[in-house]
């Protein structure tokens, strides 16, 4: 079994033989909740593809471990990169999305309010909603032992998101009535890859029209159709298999 990962606020001067303390809420979920021992493995990163491998070192009180130092690794940034335009789905099927996104491998998830979600974010309950996807692909990342987390952005309109796919090399909008599988669309050797998932109610066709002006063509995965919580999901393993990052 692999050692449990933490997010560590800082690795900043982490080299082999250093020892580098873990603190605050971390600290207490590897020492009172995962009860880590004195010699056990473990791994620590910043989320931004730097981790430290070592074993707990020292332990004290209920929130403090120091942890021995035996290897730092960098991890680039992988290419292509991989972004889900994910609108908003109905109760917690948002942090579903983004757990399973984040543990797949995908890169970037961009929060959309298109024009037939259900589920708005307004003021604080919007805030609070992006805090609970942002915290879920920090504990998914942790789970599947990431270095480098997916970054969640703040909520994007149609506009703010047809933006987005200009600057993209690859855009897809995933469409039960998209006339070509992803599964055969040509990609670019270089570049970045944007997907954009709908609502349960579909994507609009005036926000067809938009993402179309930006050459962002709908696609179709499969001859099911799947929920806005796990169609990302699919299409980011198709494109990650199909661009050899899964090789």
């Amino acid at each position: 079994m692999t050692a449990p990962v933490f997010l560590a606020d800082s690795l900043a001067g982490a080299e082999a033989g250093s020892v580098v303390a873990l603190t605050g809420p971390e600290g207490r979920h590897a020492v009172s909740v995962r009860r880590l021992r004195v010699g056990e493995e473990v791994t620590l990163t910043d989320g931004e593809g730097v981790g430290a491998y070592g074993t707990v070192a020292a332990l004290e009180g209920k929130d403090r471990l120091e942890v021995s130092v035996t290897e730092v690794r960098t991890e680039p940034a992988p290419r292509p990169r991989i972004t889900v335009v994910q609108a908003l789905p109905k109760g917690d099927r948002g942090e579903l999305a983004v757990e399973t996104m984040t543990e797949t491998g995908v890169d970037a998830i961009v929060p959309w309010s298109a024009s037939r979600c259900v589920t708005q974010w307004k003021g604080d309950r919007g805030l609070k909603a992006l805090g609970k996807w942002r915290a879920t692909a920090r504990e998914a990342g942790k789970q599947s032992r990431r270095l480098r987390f997916p970054q969640v952005s703040d909520l994007m309109t149609t506009r703010q998101v047809a933006a987005l796919l200009a600057d993209a090399a690859f855009a897809a909008v995933l469409h039960e009535e998209g006339s070509d599988p992803l599964a055969t669309s040509p990609l670019p050797a270089a570049g970045d890859l944007v997907l954009i998932v709908g609502p349960e109610g579909g994507v609009s066709p005036d926000e067809l029209t938009a993402f179309a002006d930006t050459g962002a063509k709908p696609y179709r995965l499969g001859p099911s159709v799947l929920r806005t919580s796990t169609a990302g999901t699919a299409a980011t393993a198709l494109l990650l298999g199909r661009t050899g990052r899964w090789a």
